[in-house]
C-alpha cells in the first residue's frame, strides 16, 4: 500500500509514514544481508584451491535457494507458528502468510517484509558450513544437509531466542543473532567436518599440520569487506524499524570488529614472525560476530572489549582444531562463527550497559547465567540434531568424494567445469 493508501484507510499520517519508513529499513537490511551470500562465496572461494572454486559457487548459491524454499513451506511456521510448550511452533506449514494478522502484519510488519528478513538469515546460518566442509563434500550430500539445517535445526533454536520460545522468555539476549545464526552455523559446521574428515595432505602421518594455502587472498579480502559492509544490515537492520538508536548500533558493530582485527594482526605477528594476512581477515569476521548479539545493549567500550577478547578466541580455537581436535576447517568457520558466536553471547551479559540491567530488572550475574544458559542449551540441541543428519546422510548417500575426485578437484568432477577455463593452474591446484 501506497501512504496514500493508508491514510485512506483511516491510519494517522505519523503512523502511517512510520510504518512505510519501518518497512524501508527492514527491506534494505534485508537486502545487505542477502549480499552476504556473495561476500561468504568470495572468502570461501579465496581462502581454498582453484580446482574447487565453482563448487564452492554452486554450494552457495543453493544454501539461499534450498534455505528460502524450505523456510517458506516448513521453517517458518515451526519457528514463529503457534507456540507448543515454548519449544515449537505448530501452525502455517505451507502457508506462512496466514500467520498474519488481519491486517496483514506480523511483529509490527507486513508479513512478506517480515519473512523476507528472516528467510535471509536462515540462509546465512546454512552458508556457514560450507566453508567447513569445503573441497572434499559430495555435492548432492551438501544439498540435503542444507535442506536439513532450513528445517530441523535453525528455526527451532529460532523459536526459542527470536519467537516466543522459552529462551525469549526468561531474558535471554541475542539482538542479531551471535548465537541463532553463527554459533548454530559453527557448531553444525564443526560436526559435519569431524565426521567428513581431513582433506588429503592437511595432516601428515604423525599428526603434523600442513597449511594448504588458499588461491586468491585478494578474493578473500573482498569477500570479508563485502561482509563487513553488510553487517550494518545484518545488525542495525535487527531493529526492524527506523530507530534512533541505528548509529550506536553501526559504532559498536565496527569498533568491535577493528578491534579484533588489531588484536589478531599482533598475536599473529608475535607468535608466527609476521602478520598472517588471511588470520587477520578472520579477526575482522570474528569481531563482527562477537559483538551481533549484544551490539544494541553494550557501549562502545564494551564492544571494543567484546572485540578484543573476540581475538584471541579467533586466534586459539584455530590452532586448537588444528593441532589438538585434528580437524580440518579450510576458512576458519568453527573459529569465527561458532566460537566467536557462543562467546559474544555470554559476553554481552558481561558488558551490557547498567541502564540497560536496570530496564530488565536483573543483576549482572543472573543475565551471565541466562546466557550461559542459552548458548548451551542451544549448543546441545544443534550438536544433537547435526550428528544425526551428518551421520545418515554419511551412511546413505555418503557425504565425501572419492580420492581422486578430491585430488583433481570437485569441479572437473562434481560439475564437469572448470571456474578458470583457459587458465594453466599449479599441480595442487
Amino acid at each position: 500500500m501506497y501512504l496514500s493508501d493508508l491514510l485512506a484507510s483511516g491510519m494517522p499520517l505519523e503512523e502511517a509514514t512510520e510504518l512505510l519508513m519501518n518497512v524501508m529499513w527492514t527491506c534494505l537490511g534485508a537486502f545487505l544481508v542477502f549480499f552476504m551470500q556473495a561476500g561468504f562465496t568470495i572468502v570461501e572461494a579465496g581462502f581454498t584451491r582453484a580446482k574447487n572454486t565453482g563448487n564452492i559457487i554452486m554450494k552457495n548459491v543453493f544454501d539461499f535457494v534450498l534455505g528460502s524454499i524450505f523456510f517458506y513451506i516448513i521453517g517458518f511456521a515451526i519457528m514463529f507458528g503457534p507456540d507448543v510448550a515454548g519449544i515449537i511452533g505448530s501452525g502455517g506449514f505451507f502457508a506462512p502468510t496466514s500467520l498474519a494478522d488481519g491486517a496483514g502484519m506480523m511483529h509490527g510488519l507486513p508479513i512478506g517484509v517480515f519473512m523476507i528478513f528472516h528467510t535471509v538469515f536462515c540462509a546465512t546460518s546454512a552458508t556457514i558450513v560450507s566453508g567447513a566442509m569445503a573441497e572434499r563434500t559430495k555435492f548432492s550430500a551438501y544439498l540435503i544437509y542444507s535442506a536439513c539445517i532450513s528445517i530441523f535445526i535453525y528455526p527451532v533454536t529460532g523459536h526459542w531466542i527470536w519467537s516466543d520460545g522459552w529462551l525469549s522468555r526468561i531474558g535471554f539476549h541475542d539482538f542479531a543473532g551471535s548465537a541463532a545464526v553463527h554459533m548454530v552455523g559453527g557448531i553444525c559446521s564443526i560436526i559435519g567436518a569431524k565426521i567428513l574428515g581431513a582433506r588429503i595432505g592437511k595432516f601428515d602421518k604423525n599428526g603434523k599440520v600442513n597449511a594448504i594455502p588458499g588461491h586468491n587472498i585478494l578474493m578473500g579480502a573482498l569477500g570479508v569487506f563485502i561482509l563487513w559492509f553488510c553487517w550494518f544490515g545484518f545488525n542495525c537492520g535487527s531493529t526492524t524499524g527506523a530507530t534512533t538508536n541505528l548509529g550506536d548500533i553501526a559504532m559498536t558493530t565496527n569498533l568491535s570488529t577493528v578491534v579484533a582485527t588489531l588484536t589478531v594482526l599482533i598475536i599473529t605477528w608475535v607468535r608466527y614472525g609476521k602478520p598472517d594476512v588471511s588470520m587477520t581477515l578472520n579477526g575482522s569476521l570474528a569481531g563482527l560476530v562477537a559483538v551481533t548479539a549484544g551490539c544494541d545493549v553494550v557501549s562502545d567500550y564494551g564492544a571494543m572489549a567484546i572485540g578484543l577478547i573476540a581475538g584471541f578466541v579467533v586466534v586459539f580455537v584455530v590452532e586448537f582444531l588444528d593441532k589438538v581436535l585434528k580437524i580440518d576447517d579450510p576458512v576458519g568457520a568453527v573459529a569465527v562463527h561458532g566460537g566467536c558466536g557462543l562467546t559474544g553471547t555470554i559476553l554481552t551479559a558481561v558488558f551490557c550497559k547498567s541502564t540497560v540491567l536496570e530496564e530488565m530488572g536483573m543483576s549482572r550475574l543472573h543475565f551471565i547465567g541466562i546466557q550461559v544458559l542459552g548458548v548451551a542449551a542451544t549448543a546441545a540441541y544443534v550438536a544433537v540434531m547435526a550428528v544425526i543428519v551428518f551421520t545418515v546422510i554419511n551412511k546413505t548417500v555418503g557425504l565425501r568424494v572419492s580420492e581422486v575426485e578430491e585430488v583433481e578437484g570437485l569441479d572437473l568432477h562434481e560439475h564437469g567445469m572448470s571456474a578458470y577455463a583457459n587458465f594453466r593452474l599449479h599441480d595442487d591446484r
